[in-house]
């Protein structure tokens, strides 16, 4: 299980991550999708 709860996270004045909550399920199969540069790695 993964539950990751008001996660934030800025480079210099620019939000990469924001408030961000995330609950996956044992067993789930997920992906992130996004631009580069969006946060995906960093929620990881």
């Amino acid at each position: 299980m993964i539950d990751i709860k008001n996660v934030s996270k800025r480079i210099d004045d620019r939000y990469i991550l924001k408030n961000i909550n995330l609950h996956v399920d044992k067993g789930s199969i997920f992906g992130i999708i996004g631009e580069n540069g969006a946060g995906k790695t960093a929620i990881l």
